[in-house]
């Protein structure tokens, strides 16, 4: 059913009711006042370092068709993604989720694009249940290779973000090692550079914390990814993650935190893009509207980020216990976030402080990413590939649950939502 015209309109002018405060023209100005005088750098109210530029603050514009057709910076590029089911909860008390990884390449490569990882990651409500070998195997003619493992049963209320997590970053920091060999001039990972959703359950509950320090699964993983960065320094070949919904909230919780400043953002992917919007106010029959310009993309210069998830990754932070072979600040996070006027989206890109501190590098990796976001209007063409070849679509959800209800014996754990909303889909 749909909302009748007259139902329309009066939830519509329940709008005048709210005053929403500063208006636009205020916003950009405190936008503008807060990348001229407090980024270089951003200080907590402990004195501790959020983020600082990787030379100067500094706001870039390249024309979108121009940089479209400019040579690449690599001759190639790999990209790497993982899919998941979403956990699933069973009556028997079992609550599942299984990922699968993926590489694509660029030119391609048909058994690369063959070979998957795959985990199971199993959460048990009772004690004697749950996995009873968590080795790994080969499927698929050898081409692949899949696990499952017990996940930390201590916080069952936690459960499904646990198996989610730890599923995902799992399969996709483990095949990202296996064919780390394969990557000959960039990796683009589609997501962050660290397993975001696992580092930020230090900020997330208590018990969810004390997860983190005490369980091995979650150092297992953070390990793998610190290995990746080594294995990539050793050979020479950069990495970036691509951040499509950058949510990170640093700098809006840092200038919080500051007296008499008062942030109108939601996250810091607001705040960069009305720093990075270019464009005028024009004569409108109301008074005066933003015209935006859509002819070029806009981005910043690069950032170290120290604060929040990215913290344990920091020259200050302690990578989970997780021994590392480099300086510490070689594991920084790095970023740059890129604005495209024709979607109107911003992007973060990520990569290792010890690839990014080299002038050059940092040039190349912004010229790849400019370049393939402005011929695809949207993420790089090898990250839409690497999701293409990992995602799990939705009949393949929905088969892999029966299968998994018909080996268990038992039935999907469902509510009313579910039966509700089946009639949506």
């Amino acid at each position: 059913m749909t909302l009748d015209p007259v139902h329309f309109e009066g939830i519509a002018d329940l709008a005048g009711r709210i005053d929403q405060g500063a208006d636009e023209r205020d916003h950009r100005a405190f936008a503008e006042t807060v990348w001229e005088d407090f980024l270089d750098p951003l200080v907590d109210d402990r004195g501790r370092t959020v983020i600082e530029p990787v030379g100067s603050v500094s706001r870039h514009r390249v024309d979108c068709e121009a940089v479209a057709l400019a040579e690449p910076a690599f001759e190639s590029c790999h990209g790497l993604d993982a899919g998941t089911i979403n956990p699933t909860t069973f009556t028997n008390g079992l609550v599942i989720d299984v990922a699968q990884a993926a590489m694509a390449a660029t030119p391609s490569d048909l058994d690369l694009h063959r070979s998957r990882t795959a985990v199971m990651t199993v959460h048990a409500s009772d004690a004697t249940g749950g996995v009873t070998d968590d080795g790994w195997d080969r499927f698929d003619d050898g081409y692949s290779r899949r696990r499952a493992v017990n996940a930390p049963s201590g916080v069952p209320r936690f459960a499904e973000g646990i198996v989610h997590a730890l599923a995902l970053y799992s399969a996709e920091s483990e095949h990202a090692l296996e064919h780390a060999e394969a990557v000959s001039d960039l990796l683009v990972l589609d997501g962050p550079l660290y397993p975001r959703g696992l580092l930020r359950w230090a900020d997330q509950h208590p018990e969810l914390a004390s997860l983190l320090a005490e369980e091995p699964q979650p150092e297992t993983v953070v390990e793998n990814y610190v290995r990746l960065v080594e294995r990539f320094v050793s050979r020479d070949v950069p990495l970036v993650g691509f951040v499509k919904n950058p949510s990170t909230r640093a700098i809006t919780r840092t200038l919080r935190g500051k007296d008499g400043v008062e942030t109108p953002w939601t996250d810091d992917a607001a705040f960069f893009t009305r720093v990075l919007e270019r464009g005028e106010y024009v004569p409108d029959v109301s008074g005066e509207r933003w015209e935006r310009d859509r002819e070029a993309l806009t981005y910043t210069g690069w950032f170290r980020s120290r604060a929040g998830v990215d913290g344990p990754m920091s020259r200050e932070g302690d990578a989970l216990g997780v021994g590392r072979e480099l300086e510490p600040e070689a594991y920084e996070v790095t970023f740059f976030v890129l604005y495209d006027p024709r979607e109107d989206l911003a992007y973060r890109i990520e990569a290792p402080y010890v690839f990014t501190r080299d002038p050059e590098v940092r040039e190349r990796l912004a010229r790849q990413v400019l370049g393939e976001v402005a011929t695809s209007r949207g993420p790089p063409t090898i990250v839409g590939k690497a999701d293409e070849l990992a995602r799990i679509g939705a009949a393949e959800k929905a088969s892999l649950r029966e299968a998994l209800e018909e080996r268990f014996d038992t039935e999907e754990d469902r509510s009313y939502d579910d039966l509700r909303w089946e009639a949506y889909d």
